[in-house]
């Protein structure tokens, strides 16, 4: 009779933990069910951080592509088309780690292809690399596993989907401010800065 009362007392027990494990469960869907995943907030911000760096990319004239500031100590800083190529091929770089795919061969040493020279070669060139840092947000799991190093990265040893998308969207913020002063010293009001 005791092993009975022994027997039973367990299964009541490991009837009622599994009565809450899934009471747990289904709360925590009920409270996630208007919340976006890691990946969807990612992605957003790609989003937001493209539509302000085409928009400051295309501001500026073809004819000023080649401009780099020489009054100051602006001594061998890139132009603003190398700017935006530079700030391209990081993304390239840096979703290509985060999708655990070979950087492309024509990102370079973070200064993208050698021969694109137009504007309009380097705006499709900065497109397409929010192409591919969107496809690298949209990879991120709420799991957040170690991927494969990206030498340009200080993440070596610890980097995940969302650092390496992290980082390039830091790294563009750090350009874009770059690009807004080139433009201003072009007499370009940067799109962001309009009817303000």
């Amino acid at each position: 009779m005791g092993t009975f009362l022994v027997a039973l007392c367990c299964a009541v027990c490991l009837t009622q933990v599994q009565a809450d494990v899934t009471s747990t469960q289904t709360a925590r869907a009920d409270a996630g069910a208007g919340r976006l995943r890691s990946s969807e907030v990612t992605d957003f911000f790609v989003g937001f951080l493209e539509k302000q760096l085409v928009a400051a990319a295309d501001a500026m004239p073809a004819d000023k592509y080649a401009f780099a500031p020489t009054v100051g100590e602006f001594k061998g800083v890139r132009s603003f088309g190398e700017q935006v190529k530079h700030l391209a091929a990081t993304n390239y770089i840096l979703a290509a780690g985060a999708l655990g795919e070979p950087p492309p061969s024509d990102a370079g040493d973070e200064t993208g292809p050698e021969a694109l020279r137009m504007k309009r070669d380097i705006l499709d060139y900065l497109k397409g690399s929010f192409r591919a840092l969107h496809r690298a947000a949209e990879a991120i799991d709420d799991g957040n596993a170690i991927v494969h190093d990206v030498p340009i990265s200080p993440l070596v040893g610890r980097a995940t989907r969302l650092g390496y998308v992290e980082e390039a969207l830091i790294h563009a913020y750090d350009h874009y401010g770059q690009m807004v002063v080139y433009l201003r010293m072009n007499g370009v009001v940067p799109p962001a800065s309009r009817g303000r």
